[in-house]
């Protein structure tokens, strides 16, 4: 098998390109601390606030998003990309790349130009359905494309036959165990030990449409001795919530430590993004999603295997309102009978071992 000595990895944009491309590069790193690992991104992005915190290279590429349209952003195309590929290849050559993997966004298309005319193998993780317009590019240039969901494959003829590895998900998550550290991470919080606890949280930056329905509820829901974690959401508006209330309602802005969430809560009340579908599958967490009501529906393919195995439910955007969180959400949170079998379910459909699936899958391609 060649040795692999430098790796570099790309994607950004939205923390569903960023946390799994930060996940591998963890596992990456476990197996060998030598690796060179270069990750790719934008100055504009979020990898740029998060990537290098983990620890982690970053350079930066001069990176646009594709025009969906005919305008004149795609006159311009070819002349940026082509400027982004080279940019890029200078960086792949610079640090000897043996591989590239890489994640989606706009900015991984400089990085599979680069790798293409480099000759350099390429590997791309696609969890959506459909596919990601950036990925969809960039699997002109290559035959290994990986998936991070088994309905992926059936619902979309191009990646038919494709590898199904999972979905990278850091290690806290990963090995987490919710009964283990559920007293602990309701301490942290400030929660009663007791009490059964809706977790509630958006994406990265948060849903307002769900903040309004928890938050307009939040007499009710206290009232029936439910406690409530919400995580607001970076950016977005903080909402009000009424003092004096019969059980602890704990509002954050952000929460990073994701993991003491899923073991404070009892049920989450949560968007459909590929990433929070993979976490709560993984760690058992019974959820009820509100997919994202505008883009192509992907959110909603990506709930609805989830809800068919059993763990979990789907509610609409514009039926979520405090009337449906207090008639609805209230009684199922209190069922732990019901709560412990969606939980089973939604185990046995996840997966934790997606970061080691996809080294294995890009050992295999550099052997090869």
């Amino acid at each position: 098998m060649a040795a692999l000595r430098s790796v570099v990895l790309a994607g950004g944009g939205t923390g569903g390109h960023i946390y799994p491309l930060l996940a591998f590069a963890d596992c990456l790193r476990r197996h060998d601390p030598d690796l060179r690992i270069t990750c790719i991104g934008s100055a504009r992005g979020m990898e740029s606030e998060i990537i290098p915190q983990r620890g982690y290279e970053l350079r930066h590429v001069p990176a646009h998003q594709l025009p969906r349209s005919v305008n004149m952003n795609l006159v311009r195309t070819p002349d940026r990309m082509y400027k982004a590929a080279k940019a890029t290849r200078a960086i792949l050559d610079e640090v000897n790349a043996d591989a590239v993997v890489g994640f989606g966004g706009y900015v991984s298309v400089p990085a599979y130009l680069a790798a293409w005319r480099r000759k350099t193998p390429l590997i791309i993780h696609e969890v959506n359905v459909p596919v990601g317009v950036a990925n969809k590019m960039g699997m002109r240039f290559t035959d290994h494309l990986v998936l991070g969901f088994p309905h992926q494959v059936q619902q979309i003829p191009a990646v038919a036959g494709k590898e199904v590895v999972g979905v990278p998900l850091r290690q806290s998550i990963a090995r987490l165990d919710r009964a283990a550290l559920r007293a602990e991470a309701r301490a942290h919080f400030g929660l009663d030990p007791n009490l059964p606890t809706l977790f509630v949280f958006g994406a990265s930056a948060g849903a307002r449409s769900i903040n309004l329905a928890v938050s307009g509820a939040a007499k009710q829901i206290t009232a029936s001795g439910v406690q409530v974690l919400h995580i607001i959401g970076a950016r977005n508006d903080d909402v009000e919530v009424p003092t004096g209330l019969p059980a602890p309602y704990v509002k954050i802005k952000f929460l990073s430590e994701m993991e003491l969430g899923y073991a404070a809560g009892d049920l989450a009340l949560c968007r459909g993004g590929a990433m929070t579908c993979a976490e709560t599958a993984a760690v058992g967490m019974p959820a009820i999603y509100v997919p994202l009501p505008w883009g192509n529906g992907e959110q909603r393919r990506n709930a609805l295997p989830v809800v068919e195995a059993g763990g979990g439910l789907i509610v609409e955007d514009g039926d979520l309102s405090p009337e449906w969180v207090t008639q609805t959400v209230v009684p199922l949170v209190r069922d732990g009978a019901r709560l412990a079998a969606m939980s089973r379910a939604a185990a046995g459909y996840g997966r934790r071992d997606g970061d080691e699936a996809l080294r294995r899958y890009l050992l295999k391609v550099v052997g090869a």
